[in-house]
């Protein structure tokens, strides 16, 4: 080390440049390195801090190995860690291979290059325990600066490629874990924000994507670091969705990805941050009819000089999203098709028939998740013995299920005409079912009241019995009809009709299995439920439907219909 100093001390020194916060050597090179230093001596941390301030680091020096642990706890709070440590092997308190083996336990410091340093060439074994406590190289004092400064940027360009090639790997690893979560995007909200969440991820701000659906509807969502929503009317909705939409009409980059910039004036307050103005860049992939399906927004300044590799993460999400959006977007068009069609097919509630004496209330609700038209039915007719109620399933989602359920619709309208017993209508049904659609087979319970006398048969071909809500606001009971018999398409015998008499209190309820079916739950479990839910509910048919309704769907797996009725004398 002396002859480091004599050497340092012999020399022309000129002074340290710096510009911007970077250091720069005698030759104006930039270098913005910061060494710790490490030696017991002040001759040595003299002679060492003079050799890297003139290649144009700056140094921090101690003389401890305690020392330096308290210096790197500092720079570690205020974001300032050192670039590369020059230890020595011989320190007061503990030696050069234990401070770097405590250095490295420390995952916020574990990727601080060391280079160790001694006096003379190391004692055989040296060299080979440096590295294993962690230490990227060894020093032989007295050396030539030149060697000194190569050393210690061979140190620190190491550890910054590794950092690159760690922090690559963790935003790979992160678009992998987010084009995942888009692919199992059950609709175009879900795949925006799971989306919305990635991109926020890869750039560490605030971001929005927007998936441009069809009839122009605007899927929106924002990351979870956004607090507030930034598009509460219609208009500004319209409004971005034309910015897609002209955004959408130029010409497209490499892959079919386009990348601009959106001026604070022309993009909405407030968007990124609540009430701050903010240039959006945004990635975008065109569709063939000039429409943006797909676009990711993040915030800007504009003259800050954009990250290419951050730009190309965003562009590949972009491009899982926009595959991932196609076949959702599809399902949504089916699906409302399939919505149209299946309501048609079903009765509305304004167009029921009169029925005298009877109060009738119906709800549909379609399976949350399913794409295919279901096979569940009601209907209320008139007969000539009073007023026939039913409420069916059809096996299947699909659209033969959808079929067959019109079909058998029509064919109870026609039996009804001149029979109404419902066992009898249940048998005809059967038969029907077994000669045109012998694979198919369907529940469905079949309710026949008398409105002057409150007399009621019920048939019940595998369906979930009638439940019978008895009582007023202040005593209320309710219990299922004991009605039991065979599925439709069976040919098996049905049973003769179950008997009851209803009193006007009395609220009479039929269901599909869809309300209250839950995978992994046992029916009975699931029936008990809906007993004591419709117990509770208020009076009057409306209060009963939505009650049950409000206690049960909940992400339905399959398709919901519900009749109430009560006597009206």
């Amino acid at each position: 080390m002396e002859q480091v100093l004599n050497q340092v001390c012999s020399e022309e020194f000129s002074p340290r440049v710096e510009s911007e916060g970077w250091h720069m050597d005698v030759s104006g090179r930039r270098t913005g390195t910061t060494v710790l230093v490490v030696d017991p001596t002040s001759a040595g941390r003299f002679a060492l801090g003079a050799v890297l301030r003139r290649a144009g680091h700056e140094v921090v020096a101690v003389g401890t190995g305690a020392e330096a642990l308290v210096e790197l706890d500092v720079r570690r709070r205020k974001g300032a860690l050192p670039d590369v440590a020059l230890v020595g092997l011989d320190l007061p308190d503990m030696s050069g291979f234990e401070l770097c083996r405590r250095l490295k336990a420390r995952p916020h410091m574990a990727g601080l290059p060391v280079v160790h340093f001694s006096a003379g060439e190391p004692a055989p074994g040296e060299r080979a325990e440096g590295l294993e406590a962690g230490g990227e190289a060894h020093l032989a004092m007295p050396a030539e600066p030149a060697e000194i400064d190569a050393v210690v940027r061979a140190a620190v360009r190491a550890a910054r490629l590794r950092a690159d090639d760690q922090a690559a790997t963790r935003r790979l690893t992160v678009l992998s874990e987010a084009i995942v979560t888009i692919q199992a995007a059950r609709s175009p909200q879900e795949l925006a924000d799971a989306a919305a969440e990635g991109a926020a991820r890869l750039t560490g701000a605030p971001a929005a994507v927007f998936v441009l659906g069809p009839d122009d509807e605007l899927y929106r969502a924002l990351s979870r670091n956004r607090t507030t929503l930034a598009l509460p009317d219609a208009g500004a909705h319209r409004a971005v969705a034309a910015l897609l939409r002209r955004l959408g009409h130029g010409p497209a980059g490499h892959a079919g990805v386009r990348i601009t910039t959106v001026p604070a004036p022309q993009w909405p307050a407030g968007f990124f941050r609540p009430q701050v103005r903010h240039d959006a860049r945004l990635v975008l992939i065109p569709t063939q009819d000039g429409r943006a399906s797909v676009c990711l927004a993040t915030p800007t300044r504009g003259v800050r000089r954009v990250d290419p590799e951050t730009e190309s993460l965003l562009a590949r999400l972009a491009q899982a999203a926009v595959l991932a959006a196609e076949p959702l977007l599809m399902y949504q068009v089916e699906r409302h098709v399939a919505l149209t069609l299946q309501h048609s097919f079903l009765p509305q509630p304004h167009r029921l028939p009169e029925l005298p004496g009877v109060d009738v209330v119906v709800r549909y609700v379609p399976a949350s998740r399913e794409t295919e038209i279901g096979g569940d039915f009601y209907a209320a007719l008139n007969t000539g013995d009073g007023v026939l109620a039913a409420v069916g399933d059809v096996v299947g989602h699909s659209l033969e299920a959808a079929t067959v359920m019109v079909e058998i619709r029509h064919a109870l309208r026609a039996y009804c005409v001149d029979e109404s017993d419902p066992a009898v209508l249940a048998e005809r049904l059967d038969r029907m079912l077994r000669r045109y659609h012998p694979e198919a087979t369907a529940t469905v319970c079949l309710v026949l009241i008398d409105p002057a006398t409150g007399r009621t048969r019920i048939a019940n071909a595998g369906h979930i019995p009638p439940l019978i809500v008895r009582g007023t606001r202040d005593t209320r009971d309710a219990d299922y009809a004991k009605a039991a018999g065979p599925l439709l398409g069976l040919g098996v015998p049905h049973p003769a009709p179950t008997e009851l008499f209803l009193e006007p209190t009395d609220r009479l309820l039929m269901v599909t299995d869809g309300l209250i079916e839950t995978r992994g739950t046992d029916l009975a479990v699931s029936m008990e439920h809906l007993r004591a839910a419709a117990t509770g509910a208020m009076p009057g048919l409306d209060a009963l439907c939505d009650t049950l309704l409000t206690c049960f769907d909940h992400d339905r797996e399959d398709d919901i219909a519900m009749l109430a009725l009560r006597l009206t004398n």
